[in-house]
């Protein structure tokens, strides 16, 4: 990680009464629509307190199965649970602290930072409005981003939309946190800085995180354990120097495309440069 970036502020931590992390077991899972298959056959463990980054090409099943695990889709086959208990079910809901951080950030335009984050709590009136603030304020100053408390989304480049989604997700103070392509769309330095804050959280909470990313770097730098889905099939679960060593040439061929110059294309662009 770049030794210039600035790393999220220490956090304070405010009482709940439980703040334990969380265990994802994912069971024989398939999922089809129509005569589409997208999983077949998934099976994997999260451990409580873990980073895990499910990666793989771009049709893979990555999504899908992060909207399994978050309660939003039912699967064809198989189960997943989160402490042995259903996702899709509302006492799962109601028992367990969970975030979904999306790609685009999924934040109001017509609302300021500050009413992004406190919006859920205030509609559900889980909690005061006095604990709601305390609540916004320290997930903004998690981020270093109090001063973007009364700005409109509009007014936000993309790297600091991606850091009020992580803080409105915080607010909740989540015991599983999901992240959908966290460093999409980012230059190389806001890609770390979002690497940064998600190994810290890790560090600072106790939080079990499951990433969807396409960004190697993200993955090998920040993860425990790594996933590797390929035509909806679970290629590899390893640690991140294991598969770096894989012998796989599926998985080294994703984690180390290699472009032909040979290629056609590529003889024209030399051709045209004479």
């Amino acid at each position: 990680m770049n030794a210039s970036i600035k790393a999220p502020k220490p956090i304070v931590r405010v009482p709940r009464d439980d703040l334990s992390p969380v265990r994802v077991e994912v069971a024989s899972l398939s999922k089809s629509f129509g005569p589409q298959t997208v999983l077949a056959d998934i099976s994997l463990s999260v451990a409580p307190g873990e980073i895990f980054t499910i990666m793989g090409p771009s049709g893979s099943g990555k999504s899908v199965l992060l909207r399994h695990i978050a309660g939003l889709e039912t699967p064809t086959r198989g189960t997943v649970t989160i402490n042995g208990q259903d996702p899709q079910l509302p006492a799962t809901r109601d028992r367990f602290a969970l975030a979904l951080v999306f790609q685009a950030g999924a934040l109001f335009n017509s609302l300021t930072v500050y009413e992004n984050l406190a919006l859920y709590p205030l509609e559900r009136r889980i909690h005061s409005k006095a604990d709601i603030h305390q609540r916004v304020m320290r997930a903004l100053h998690i981020l270093s981003i109090e001063g973007a408390a009364h700005k409109l989304p509009a007014e936000l480049s993309g790297g600091m939309k991606k850091r009020v989604a992580i803080a409105r997700a915080l607010v909740m103070e989540p015991q599983l946190i999901l992240f959908d392509e966290p460093t999409s769309e980012l230059d190389p330095i806001m890609s770390a800085t979002i690497a940064e804050i998600i190994a810290t959280l890790k560090e600072q909470i106790a939080i079990t995180t499951i990433v969807v990313s396409h960004d190697r770097d993200l993955a090998l730098t920040i993860s425990d354990r790594v996933a590797i889905l390929h035509q909806g099939r679970l290629r590899a679960v390893e640690k991140p120097a294991a598969l770096r060593q894989s012998p796989d040439p599926v998985i080294q061929d994703f984690l180390n495309p290699k472009i032909d110059i040979r290629h056609p294309r590529f003889k024209q662009l030399e051709a045209s440069h004479e």
